[in-house]
């Protein structure tokens, strides 16, 4: 059997849209025609990335796939007790989104009017809880199978911060994850940081500077185009957050087609940058209708749903592109941009 052909993720943020990323990491992770060399991921993208390195290193392939499954169980359980959760009529309607919950009204208010420090004076975080409870972060920073590049953005400087290898501790996930109005900012080391999101989303040059693979995956959530122009209040905000939290990975794509096209151009001084093969996994029409709000919903019937569709694509991604891994890209981020 052929060596598994070696490639890198670059996992987006997005709340509980996260659990399509995880229908994709199961669907790669149940085929050993390939071997995740290493992962850039933001917010909910860390939490999916250090719960694969922990269950890679104590379980290999199989150990990665069952701790997946049993982190996005424990925070549909942890959700079971929050007042924030579907109306009847969304669930009779068969609706995902949360803006007609009293509960995600009320919290949408609190969030806007009153900072984090005043609502939540010591700081109360089940998310980290949750986390610290299902990942051992001392098998994480042993594992050797898998490369983790964590982003986190630093409040004072405005720039990323990239956590690798014995830097990457539950602090830095949350830091990760820290939505500045939601939760008070994460100190590490005397430094102040919020949500990766805000400038990578995920991290590029990590994988492309100092990992091996040719062949980088990136697992998009958010929807970078939409036709429609948003005209109620909720759906303007979606698309402010979306515009947001895709401006970093804009940029980066930019930058690297900026680069690769130097390279071309004088001809000399073949680098990584002009080597790198990109390809992507999106669910953006699927995930398109869904509001902002549904990424505070961890029902497990809503998470099942965003896995099948992430195992799907990936599965549809597999079969049109494996035989062109380590050949060419199958993603032009030119297209995209244009």
């Amino acid at each position: 059997m052929p060596e598994p052909k070696p490639i890198d993720l670059a996992l987006q943020g997005g709340g509980a849209h996260g659990a399509f990323t995880w229908g994709v990491l199961d669907r790669l992770l149940a085929d050993d025609r390939l071997r995740i060399e290493a992962i850039s991921g933001t917010s909910a993208g860390a939490m999916n990335a250090v719960v694969l390195a922990d269950g890679m290193n104590r379980g290999g392939r199989e150990g990665a796939r069952a701790a997946l499954e049993r982190f996005w169980r424990a925070v549909s359980r942890a959700a079971m007790a929050s007042p924030i959760r579907r109306s009847p009529l969304d669930v009779l309607l068969g609706r995902w989104s949360l803006d007609a919950s009293p509960g995600f009204l009320a919290f949408d208010w609190l969030t806007r009017a009153v900072s984090p420090y005043e609502f939540n004076p010591f700081d109360i975080n089940p998310l980290r809880d949750l986390l610290v409870e299902q990942v051992d972060f001392d098998s994480v920073r042993c594992c050797t199978a898998v490369k983790l590049f964590i982003a986190a953005t630093n409040v004072r400087s405005g720039q990323a911060r990239v956590f690798r290898g014995p830097e990457v501790t539950a602090d830095a996930v949350m830091a990760s994850a820290c939505l500045p109005f939601l939760y008070r900012a994460v100190e590490i080391d005397g430094e102040a940081y919020w949500d990766g999101g805000y400038m990578g989303n995920p991290v590029l040059f990590p994988l492309i500077d100092e990992c091996a693979a040719r062949d980088l995956v990136i697992v998009q959530i958010n929807p970078i185009r939409r036709e429609e122009v948003p005209r109620r209040a909720q759906d303007i905000q979606n698309r402010l957050n979306e515009i947001t939290f895709n401006a970093s990975l804009i940029r980066e794509l930019r930058s690297l087609m900026l680069l690769q096209a130097l390279v071309d151009e004088e001809g000399t001084n073949r680098s990584k940058s002009r080597d790198v093969l990109l390809h992507r996994i999106e669910g953006e029409d699927a995930l398109r209708g869904l509001g902002v709000s549904s990424k505070l919903n961890a029902e497990w019937a809503f998470l099942r749903h965003l896995h099948g569709i992430g195992w799907a694509r990936a599965e549809a991604w597999l079969e049109a592109s494996y035989d062109r891994l380590g050949e060419t890209s199958t993603f032009d981020p030119a297209a995209l941009l244009a």
